[in-house]
């Protein structure tokens, strides 16, 4: 048993150094995938980091903890009460104290976890005064976005091809031609809904996964702690071409947001005056001249 507890202790210490390896890469990129990553993505938003809480220290600990203990169970019945070491079973069946240990175990775990589910659950719905709303429309296979405060009309963003995402150093299915531009430390309201089918606007960074379902119109918000770029996608199957519809999200500063949102509500430059019609000359009758 020593020995067994051992090795427990030294796979749990191992475990952890790896998360702690990665998480710290995970931090040196924003918002995007890591390779080798074995845990949630660094957490950008109020929203995420309450969520990678509670996994990371309510969640975790406990399913180790089961996993292990239920590993130690089934250890010992392999090796103490097999048929060569314990050749004359008991004959007892049931043990009282035993079975209401095992009931109210379980039932005490579930509800000491949903304290914390209920929390972030509340979170998610205790939506903050917001200083900018987003309105974001699923369409087959696309995303756009519209600012109805700032008088941005709905644009559309779609997903770069290989070679352009490889031209911009971005990765290829996250990147976008079109990106959502907010500003950083600003409360983004996002309105989500869908053209067609079901489509889901998830962006793992800021703890975001709603579904955008047609003719309803559902809500989400978040909180970027830091400027960057931010990738998600649809998370909802919802057709063919469901792979290539990314999302961008570029978070900037407030001058740059404003620099950005006045680009996009700028009158087009007007039309240059076009020269007026050269003069036509008209041949003179040599006749009537005379005259």
């Amino acid at each position: 048993m020593r020995r067994l507890r051992g090795m427990i202790s030294a796979a749990g210490l191992a475990v952890s150094a790896a998360m702690t390896a990665v998480q710290a890469r995970a931090d040196e990129i924003v918002g995007q995938p890591i390779d080798g990553a074995i845990g949630l993505q660094a957490a950008h938003s109020p929203l995420k980091v309450q969520a990678a809480f509670f996994h990371n220290v309510i969640l975790l600990p406990i399913i180790t903890f089961i996993a292990l203990f239920v590993l130690a169970l089934l250890l010992i019945c392999i090796f103490r009460f097999n048929k060569r070491a314990n050749p004359t079973p008991a004959k007892w069946s049931h043990n009282t104290p035993l079975e209401i240990a095992w009931t109210l175990g379980p039932v005490m775990i579930l509800a000491f976890i949903a304290i914390f589910s209920f929390k972030l659950l509340f979170a998610y719905h205790d939506e903050p005064k917001p200083d900018l709303t987003v309105k974001v429309t699923g369409y087959q296979w696309y995303w756009s976005y519209a600012y109805p405060d700032q008088k941005v009309d709905e644009y559309t963003s779609n997903y770069l091809p290989e070679d352009a995402a490889k031209a911009k150093g971005e990765p290829y299915l996250l990147a976008a031609d079109n990106a959502m531009v907010v500003p950083v430390h600003k409360n983004i309201r996002v309105l989500i809904t869908g053209a067609d089918v079901i489509h889901d606007f998830g962006v793992p960074a800021f703890g975001l996964k709603t579904d955008a379902v047609p003719g309803r119109t559902n809500e989400t918000w978040f909180n970027a702690d830091k400027p960057g770029i931010y990738y998600g996608q649809c998370d909802q199957l919802c057709g063919v071409n469901h792979a290539f519809m990314p999302i961008e999200i570029r978070v900037v500063t407030q001058p740059e947001f404003d620099a950005w949102a006045a680009a996009k509500t700028a009158p087009p430059a007007p039309a240059a005056p076009s020269a007026p019609p050269a003069p036509q000359k008209v041949a003179l009758n040599t006749a009537a001249a005379q005259h």
